[in-house]
């Protein structure tokens, strides 16, 4: 399943650009350090990462620049995630 999620520059250190995932999208509970790995699709573009949670943001999904293609704080991109289970 694929949702639409706006693009969020990070504030501070490093600048990472994160796509909010909404609660039901995201992982049943958080792995170690928060985090869960998962396969991610933005914009037809496929890659292994991992999803966090933020205690007061939710769950997140950091995307590179190599995948966002220019796209940044503000825009809008087509998401889908899957856990990896073969990673947990």
């Amino acid at each position: 399943m694929t949702f639409e999620a706006t693009l969020v520059r990070w504030a501070g250190a490093g600048g990472w650009v994160f796509a909010p995932v909404p609660a039901e999208h995201a992982p049943d509970r958080a792995g170690p350090f928060g985090r869960v790995p998962v396969t991610a699709m933005v914009d037809g573009r496929t890659w292994s990462t991992s999803v966090w949670r933020d205690h007061r943001a939710g769950w997140l999904l950091a995307v590179p620049a190599r995948i966002r293609a220019g796209k940044d704080h503000g825009d809008v991109v087509q998401v889908a995630i899957e856990v990896d289970p073969a990673r947990r």
